[in-house]
């Protein structure tokens, strides 16, 4: 990857987006970055330059997505890697989260991704290459008591990115989306972390689940700059992988969700096959 590069990350001015775009600001590549409040991009990482391009902007409207991808092109006249990473954490049960709170987390993590994919794909498709990078979370492959909401919405990042690269395949453009288990950001505090307005008694060990994962903030096993420099890695690859699970706790979480999974449709796999047209 050459140090022409230019990235386009959501989310950037904290965490794992953070981390990022300093890590390729340092490499020499260009970057443009978008946050909700344009202060927060450049109090965390400085004013725009002839690398780095902040932007505001609301990744549930289309055309306010569509008017920073136009800025970027217009700004640095290409791009290659795109990485949809803006997103929040949500809990709790399914009962207990409203229709506007469950609808909020879909429309920042799943529709917000889905907006910028619309909008950088005319650009890839005409250059006939560009690598999309969707941060998703393990809980996207392995769920956790109390966090139903949050998970659905990793689960159909999953989906859509792998269907997404069999769409793209053939037009030069790669996909990877990222599954990370915990990870020392700020990710488990109360700017990125919403917890339901009107829990309910009966919910004991959802309670109790949420109260485990706030008490880890801090203490995560995960790196976030090693993170970084891992998703800086798989662009450099020929053949960079679909899935990309980052974290030993990840890793673990993935493969016994594989192998409870296989053992429970083998155990009823007989009514399974049962179910087709006999002759």
């Amino acid at each position: 990857m050459s140090n022409h590069t230019t990235w386009f990350i959501t989310g950037a001015s904290q965490g794992l987006g953070l981390a990022l775009v300093k890590q390729l600001l340092a490499a020499g590549h260009r970057v443009a970055a978008t946050s909700r409040h344009l202060h927060n991009l450049t109090q965390a990482i400085g004013p725009a330059s002839d690398q780095f391009l902040p932007l505001e902007t609301d990744l549930t409207s289309e055309a306010s997505v569509q008017q920073a991808v136009a800025h970027t092109i217009a700004t640095f006249g290409h791009l290659e890697v795109v990485v949809n990473n803006a997103g929040y954490g949500i809990g709790g049960s399914i009962e207990e989260l409203t229709d506007a709170e469950t609808r909020q987390a879909f429309d920042v993590n799943v529709f917000g991704g889905l907006n910028v994919i619309r909008q950088v794909l005319p650009h890839m498709r005409a250059a006939r290459r560009g690598h999309i990078i969707n941060i998703s979370s393990i809980a996207g492959i392995s769920s956790a008591t109390g966090w139903a909401i949050y998970a659905a919405t990793k689960f159909a990042v999953e989906g859509f990115s792998e269907v997404l690269a069999q769409d793209v395949a053939d037009l030069g453009i790669k996909v990877t989306a990222v599954a990370p288990g915990a990870f020392r950001t700020n990710f488990l505090t109360p700017e990125s972390l919403v917890l339901a307005q009107r829990p309910l008694p009966a919910y004991q060990q959802v309670r109790a689940s949420h109260e485990k994962y706030r008490q880890m903030n801090g203490t995560q096993i995960g790196d976030p700059e090693k993170a970084a420099a891992a998703i800086i890695q798989i662009t450099t690859e020929a053949n960079p992988p679909l899935h990309l699970l980052l974290g030993p706790d990840a890793y673990n979480r993935a493969v016994h969700k594989l192998d409870s999974f296989r053992q429970e449709i083998e155990a009823w796999k007989q009514l399974t096959v049962s179910t087709g047209f006999e002759g």
